[in-house]
């Protein structure tokens, strides 16, 4: 039986894949547990310096299995809360670890899916994407960190906008917003996505950990707590081999050599 979430690992660039494509790679138990296992991989193992998610077939993601929902019958609000909370586990690990994570957006994303797709620090979306919060269209509510997410990216009252009414994003219009990075031709997405990892890949992973911890807490912070948080950072990586490798070769006026010998 294959694996609903496939990796692979290649020059530093782990892919993580969400593949079940014949169901729109909708996350059941199966998958979350499956993606919460990718994502403690990808945070613990060195040889990863950059994450890519993406998804199988035509849809990136569909969010929820609602057939899963429907099937558990009365146990239905303890089987979503099991389901989850395991999805959490899978988005807190991916938001905290100390790579980057790149979203790579093919097809339709929707529910959960709308929310894995704008989690990453830089999101690329085909033509053929679009995006759709979904869930008060059958009575539900957000989860996946959608409604953390997407104010702190689009503003709250779009975020209200969207979520109330289950607006349909283009890929364009997801970009004028601001839930997505930039748009790609479609037959160009997982080139350039490639091309974007391999840069994120060569580049100073420690201190690219270090700059998601203060994007995320400075959403909370003050101005004189985040100065203090930016202050104490810039001093560790002054004192880390990345930060001493990099001035050193803009002394040398030569390209910086991040990844370790």
């Amino acid at each position: 039986m294959m694996k609903p979430v496939s990796t692979d690992l290649a020059d530093g660039i782990l892919t993580i894949t969400l593949d079940r494509p014949d169901q729109g790679n909708a996350i059941d138990m199966a998958l979350a547990e499956a993606l919460l296992e990718a994502a403690r991989a990808a945070a613990s193992d060195p040889a990863v310096r950059c994450v890519v998610l993406t998804g199988a077939g035509r849809m990136f993601c569909v969010g929820g299995d609602v057939g899963g929902f429907a099937a558990a019958g009365d146990e239905a609000p303890a089987f979503i809360k099991a389901l989850a909370d395991k999805l959490h586990e899978a988005v807190l690990v991916l938001a905290g670890m100390e790579k980057p994570l790149v979203t790579l957006v093919h097809g339709p994303a929707a529910g959960a899916g709308f929310s894995l797709a704008a989690a990453g620090d830089i999101v690329l979306a085909s033509e053929a994407a679009h995006f759709t919060a979904a869930y008060t269209a059958i009575g539900l509510t957000p989860d996946g960190g959608l409604t953390w997410l997407l104010p702190r990216l689009v503003g709250m009252r779009a975020a209200q906008e969207l979520i109330l009414t289950n607006r349909r994003l283009t890929a364009a219009e997801a970009v004028q917003l601001g839930a997505v990075t930039r748009v790609v031709p479609a037959d160009e997405l997982a080139v350039e996505g490639r091309r974007l990892a391999a840069q994120l890949a060569d580049g100073p992973t420690r201190a690219f950990g270090t700059v998601r911890r203060l994007l995320a807490e400075g959403q909370g912070a003050t101005l004189a707590d985040q100065l203090d948080s930016e202050a104490a950072a810039i001093s560790a990586a002054a004192g880390g081999a990345e930060g001493r490798e990099g001035v050193a070769a803009f002394l040398a006026r030569r390209a910086p050599a991040f990844r370790p010998a």
